[in-house]
């Protein structure tokens, strides 16, 4: 998609009242609570409407004053058009909002329109668009022309010299887009019924309309609507910026120095969240009506209120206070309020700060200051420096981008670049400047080289530091400006090493179980490259714009609730298929190397003699004479002595500990044990009935999960769902639900849970058949039959598998291409396990 340049543009809505937009429709609407589904009826005028809401609600959120719009409607009881004005005729067509920046009273006025009584013609409509675009832009040629018309296509059109309006939209390179109400459309696969005479005319003419224009799409609105919360990129054309190029000091040495004229462009912008308004709600009353211009007053109705609510936009407004403490505080000590700068006064010659009075303190005595009496200050270590000009002079900086030095780009450290990305261009209008730019972008290129260079915007503005990278492209050569910091910003932090350890004899260890092998590094590396999305969907599946709000177009949430998320946009919360395949075999070669373990969850424990908690392994080292906590229901107090420091180191010691970074750890951490002073309310006191014990704790249910596995036999299904929510994991919890089934139906007493393992492998079979899982099915099944029908065997869960039938039989080759897959089974071996033929 080529650049737009950003705002510079105005549109033309031209809207359609007639009667047939007043006829009433069903639109759908979300789902309810419980998932009932819910319609509701509106006119195909407010249906329309939406997506003209839609489109001027983006242009309100953007802010850009070049962003223009005017709304034009046919079919009105009025005429109101500057044609009209001027040579008559183009009845029944007004100018409802002149060409200007829209704002929420544009979309108030939006949803004021009804639909007449009377007919109005879209080709007068365009006319008067066109006619009123033109007027308002004049000379502006570069400025982007946009008209949309909306109609249901029931209105009758004189098609007199139609060809000279298309001319001259082609002349004005005016684009054009026809939003229809029920309009056919056959790549959204809609066909409206019982369409009238008027309507195929009308609709035949404007796709032959459309076709003669330069620009031009002619759609349903259905789809319109649909495609306004589709996620995409929308890419901006930046504005070119002239500065100058120097290298060396063209003012004294001239001969060994030059200069070329540049200009700069964004390459990368920074995009940050727009800024919310605050609005409070303003009453007036008739009184004030008359200084307030702003409060209107409804006195035409007699039930309505008194003073009509108008909201407010809330500002940030600063008052300044002295305290003023009598002799005694002659010298004003105050408090910094703001870190980095303050306000001092400069009355009778003191430097006091200045700070807003607080709620808290008891100040009486304030005194408010004037803005004018004060001048700013800036903290400076312990003291501030007062600043009356406001700002300290700045260096006599010259405009322009000066090459201080180069160096080798394998030196350069990326880390430290920040900012955004400028792109350094030749001067457009002269060719020697070109191919002096270029000859030095080539040799810079050749030499693997990138200048360091210091930028200075304006005369007299703070510079910057920062790297030219060369860019050589087929067509252009430019350099790429990226921000770097100066030497006082770069923090330094020492850590210890990933991969250099040296044990406390000084040497150097290469095997270690921290230290990756060249094994583990590849296959590490196979994973990476196997996760890779860049070739996981096509080409134009990247971006995404931010949602409309919805309120916008709605005025009743209640009765039209927020839509779900378009698809388009749904589908990048979830990990492709295609990637989740193709890194199965990379995570399982991880895993085998670097010999990962899920590690069970540690269940709480209640000791035997009381009713505190079991201790962590790394309370022992961390928390030192920390308590135990108790449980809440504890009805007797619990006091145990804290394990000595020895007591810690032998069992510290036990652990194998090979690195000398961990020992020091540990003692580090010992030598800060500090002992805990028995309290003496801890002591027992006599003559005191001894308290009633609590009930133990119940313990945790063992989910029956093997160490290597992540299904339980305790609750098979609900962990085998559990997993498969993931989605990386489905090839793992197949393979260990088909186990449990197995190891549950071979033990003593099985009957009880066959109607579990019935419903476990339906849902298995049918995972299997989603997630292309086919083959892990067809073998579990052998093997379950294998081992029911051999000794010891259950022949009586074997008998139930089969009654069920055909919904737990083999995958066949067919059933599986229905759902994208492939089977070696075919489909006579599906119905009997004995039989199974393959394919070779």
């Amino acid at each position: 998609m080529p650049a737009e340049r950003a705002g510079y543009t105005v549109t033309m809505f031209l809207i359609d009242t007639s009667p047939s937009m007043g006829k009433l429709r069903t639109v759908q609407l979300p789902p309810g609570p419980n998932n009932e589904e819910r319609t509701s009826e509106i006119t195909r005028l407010e249906w329309a409407l939406q997506f003209v809401k839609l489109k001027i609600q983006e242009m309100i959120y953007n802010g850009r004053k070049t962003d223009q719009c005017g709304v034009i409607v046919f079919g009105s009881e009025d005429t109101n058009n500057i044609i009209n004005e001027q040579n008559g005729g183009y009845e029944n067509v007004s100018d409802y909002i002149p060409i200007a920046q829209p704002n929420a009273a544009t979309l108030s006025k939006l949803d004021a329109l009804k639909a007449t009584d009377i007919y109005g013609d879209p080709l007068d409509a365009i006319i008067v668009g066109i006619h009123t675009q033109a007027v308002h832009l004049a000379s502006k040629k570069t400025w982007t022309r946009k008209i949309v018309l909306i109609t249901d296509g029931e209105s009758p059109i004189e098609l007199e010299d139609w060809e000279a309006t298309v001319d001259k939209m082609n002349s004005l390179n005016v684009s054009m887009t026809i939003v229809g109400v029920d309009f056919d459309s056959e790549n959204f696969g809609y066909v409206e019924a019982n369409k009238t005479e008027m309507k195929k005319t009308n609709e035949a003419f404007f796709h032959e309309f459309i076709s003669k224009v330069d620009n031009g799409i002619v759609g349903t609105c259905e789809e319109a609507l649909q495609e306004t919360a589709r996620p995409d990129i929308k890419q901006t054309k930046s504005a070119l910026m002239g500065t100058l190029l120097r290298l060396g000091d063209v003012d004294t040495k001239a001969d060994e120095a030059f200069e070329l004229v540049v200009k700069t462009s964004k390459c990368t912008a920074m995009s940050r969240p727009k800024s919310w308004k605050k609005f409070a709600v303003r009453e007036t009353n008739p009184r004030e009506s008359s200084q307030d211009e702003d409060a209107e007053i409804d006195m035409e109705d007699d039930k309505a209120e008194t003073a009509k609510v108008a909201y407010a936009q809330l500002k940030m407004r600063s008052e300044y206070y002295v305290e003023q403490g009598g002799e005694a505080d002659a010298e004003d000590d105050v408090k910094m309020e703001d870190d980095d700068e303050i306000l001092l006064d400069k009355r009778k010659g003191k430097d006091k700060e200045v700070r807003l009075p607080s709620e808290e303190e008891n100040t009486p005595h304030l005194e408010k200051v004037e803005r004018e009496e004060l001048i700013r200050g800036f903290k400076y270590g312990t003291t501030y420096a007062p600043c009356p000009d406001g700002q300290f002079p700045r260096l006599n900086t010259r405009k322009g981008i000066d090459i201080c030095g180069f160096f080798l780009a394998k030196n350069f450290r990326r880390e430290l670049s920040m900012g955004e990305i400028q792109y350094v261009w030749a001067d457009p209008n002269s060719a020697k400047q070109q191919a002096a730019f270029s000859s030095i972008v080539q040799a810079m290129y050749e030499k693997d080289a990138i200048a360091i260079a210091r930028w200075v915007t304006k005369d007299g503005m703070d510079c910057k530091m920062g790297v030219l990278t060369p860019v050589v492209w087929d067509e252009v050569d430019c350099l790429l400006w990226a921000q770097m910091p100066f030497a006082d910003d770069v923090r330094k932090y020492t850590f210890a090493s990933l991969d250099h350890l040296v044990n406390k004899k000084g040497e150097v260890l290469t095997e270690h179980p921290f230290i990756p092998t060249e094994e583990q590094l590849d296959a590490m590396d196979n994973f990476v490259d196997a996760m890779d999305l860049m070739d996981a969907g096509d080409k134009d599946e990247e971006g995404t714009k931010q949602a409309m709000f919805h309120c916008a177009v709605v005025s009743d949430l209640s009765a039209n609730p927020l839509p779900p998320p378009h698809p388009e946009l749904l589908k990048y919360f979830d990990t492709p298929k295609r990637v989740l395949k193709r890194s199965r075999d990379a995570l399982e070669e991880c895993k085998n190397v670097l010999k990962v373990k899920q590690v069970p969850k540690k269940v709480a424990r209640t000791r035997k003699d009381g009713h505190a908690l079991a201790q962590d392994e790394d309370d022992n080292l961390l928390l030192e004479g920390k308590e135990p906590s108790l449980h809440h229901d504890m009805s007797q107090i619990q006091i145990s002595e804290a394990p000595s420091p020895d007591n810690v180191k032998a069992k510290a010691s036990v652990e194998n500990s090979e690195t000398e970074e961990e020992d020091e750890e540990e003692e580090l951490l010992l030598d800060k044990v500090k002992k805990r002073a028995t309290s003496p309310s801890a002591a027992p006191r006599k003559n005191q009935p001894l308290p009633t014990p609590a009930r133990s704790m119940s313990p945790e249910i063992d989910p029956g999960r093997a160490p290597d596995r992540i299904i339980g036999s305790t609750y098979p299904l609900a962990d085998f769902k559990k997993n498969i929510a993931q989605g990386d994991v489905v090839t793992k919890a197949v393979e260990d639900l088909a186990a449990v089934i197995i190891e549950i139906a071979m033990r003593p007493f099985s009957s009880r849970r066959h109607t579990e393992l019935i419903e476990c492998m339906q849902f298995l079979r049918e995972t299997a058949l989603l997630e292309d899982e086919i083959d892990a099915w067809n073998a579990f099944l052998v093997n379950l039959k294998d081992k029911c029908t051999s000794e010891p065997g259950n022949q009586e869960f074997w008998s139930e598998v089969k009654g069920v039938g055909r919904g737990l039989s083999l995958i066949s080759n067919k059933e599986a291409k229905q759902n994208g897959g492939t089977s070696k089974v075919s489909e006579s071996g599906s119905i009997n396990v004995r039989s199974i033929r393959y394919y070779k």
